[in-house]
């Protein structure tokens, strides 16, 4: 995952028609941690379909509150610009869940006109 470390950079990132998924996390979030190991597989398996970048939610706190981004991990898949979908929850997420919202976002952007 690209690091990210300015909303200049992120706007430039989410522009693309290729989507792009925002994880959204902290050096002391333990949920974050958590998903560490298995994400460098997911993001491979992906990689032709989705771009990914990341983002130190202390790093860009204006930018998280413009996007409403509370708990973390969190995940929002952009396309041009614009949001298509949001993984959000408070539970620890699980590399099924991840999958399955990474599916599910592929889905809504191949529906959406190009």
């Amino acid at each position: 995952m690209e690091p990210i470390k300015s909303e200049q950079a992120f706007e430039e990132k989410i522009a693309g028609v290729k989507p792009t998924i925002a994880v959204f996390k902290t050096t002391w979030c333990k949920d974050c941690h958590f998903i560490d190991p298995f994400m460098p597989e997911v993001v491979e398996a992906y990689k032709d379909r989705l771009n990914f970048i990341q983002l130190d939610r202390d790093e860009v706190p204006d930018l998280c509150e413009k996007l409403n981004i509370l708990g973390i991990p969190s995940f929002i898949a952009f396309r041009e610009g614009k949001e298509l979908a949001r993984f959000v929850s408070k539970l620890r997420k699980t590399r099924d869940e991840i999958e399955q919202f990474l599916n599910r976002s592929l889905e809504i952007a191949d529906a959406l006109p190009r």
